[in-house]
């Protein structure tokens, strides 16, 4: 039978409520009788009961990692897994508990986010893979549960948000790529509802501008971040407009697709075409040839998101915006430009 803290009061000789406040850490108990309790909990194997203490403190010690749109493409570029082995680092580091759950258009129906959270019983929430138009966002700001939000940048007094320098991303690898001596850039881009694509479109365009190159609307699509998409639009791109001498890709994802697309027609990269991803996902380094990409750290992402999120739990801090850096990686897909 598990030992409950009324047999530590029992052979401490003292009452339950001074178990009670030494187990918890109260400064108005002796530290002579506080070893004494831990001692004695020690050699009773007390484990302590941590829902009832959450019931108790109104708290569950309980983050929820909350991701949108989880599927079989997700296995590919494995963000969200490296996202998911940062958050748990952190929660870890200050004894709270994760619990991952998934959401989509039909379950939104069925449940709100308030409800969503209250079910499962947590103190706060990370999202990761929403979209700006997602009914969700709505109530994440209207909601009183602490949220850190990953690559959407609403601010509230209940939410903070962690990203990277997706602007300044994306101009390095389009800068790379003009320092090649490539003037005719194209850029597959993901969707519309995606903040990061947004930016990143913004980074592409500043780095065409500052160097006088013309912005052409029929060269910039969009991939949908799927390999599929980008593969046939960067085909259809590549044949609609041959004067194309590089693309530069919002994901590493798409980037692979695009080196399909110019495998298919013929095309060499990079002696033909030069291709820039973005992410540096493992398969970016496997790929044939290696991908030049931009590097963000995604496990940094979650680790930080966590890290925030436990400190406005804690009221070390308030909802706060965190910006990471990226870095450029250069590897075999691009290179100088043979046309004009």
């Amino acid at each position: 039978m598990a030992k409950t803290i009324k047999d530590i009061a029992k052979t401490a000789g003292v009452s339950v409520t001074t178990v009670s406040r030494a187990l918890n850490g109260y400064s108005d108990v002796s530290e002579k009788t506080r070893q004494r309790i831990m001692d004695i909990a020690k050699e009773l194997n007390y484990s302590p009961n941590i829902l009832a203490r959450g019931l108790v403190m109104n708290v569950s010690k309980t983050i929820g990692l909350l991701v949108s749109g989880l599927n079989r493409e997700s296995e590919k570029d494995q963000i969200i897994l490296s996202i998911l082995s940062g958050v748990n680092d952190s929660v870890s580091e200050k004894e709270y508990d994760l619990i991952l759950f998934n959401t989509n258009t039909s379950k939104q129906r069925e449940k709100t986010y308030s409800q969503l959270c209250r079910e499962r019983r947590v103190d706060g929430v990370i999202i990761q893979g929403i979209k700006t138009d997602d009914p969700y966002l709505k109530e994440v700001v209207e909601s009183d549960i602490p949220c850190v939000l990953i690559d959407i940048p609403v601010h509230s007094e209940n939410v903070g948000y962690v990203t990277t320098d997706n602007v300044t991303g994306a101009r390095k690898a389009v800068e790379h790529l003009i320092g090649l001596g490539h003037e005719k850039i194209a850029m597959i881009n993901g969707h519309g509802q995606a903040f990061v694509s947004r930016k990143r479109l913004e980074g592409y365009m500043d780095a065409l501008k500052e160097h006088g190159l013309p912005v052409n609307p029929d060269w910039v699509c969009n991939g949908r971040f799927e390999e599929e998409t980008a593969f046939e639009e960067a085909r259809r791109l590549l044949i609609k407009h041959p004067e194309i001498t590089a693309i530069f890709c919002a994901s590493d994802i798409m980037a692979l697709g695009a080196l399909k697309a110019a495998k298919s027609i013929g095309l060499r990269v990079p002696e033909d075409l030069s291709v820039i991803g973005y992410d540096d996902i493992i398969l970016a380094s496997y790929s044939n040839p290696q991908l030049t990409t931009v590097s963000q750290n995604f496990f940094q992402l979650g680790y930080q998101a966590a890290h925030l999120l436990v400190n406005m739990l804690e009221g070390k801090s308030e909802p706060q915006i965190v910006t990471m850096s990226t870095k450029l990686v250069i590897r075999e897909s691009a290179a100088k430009s043979r046309r004009k």
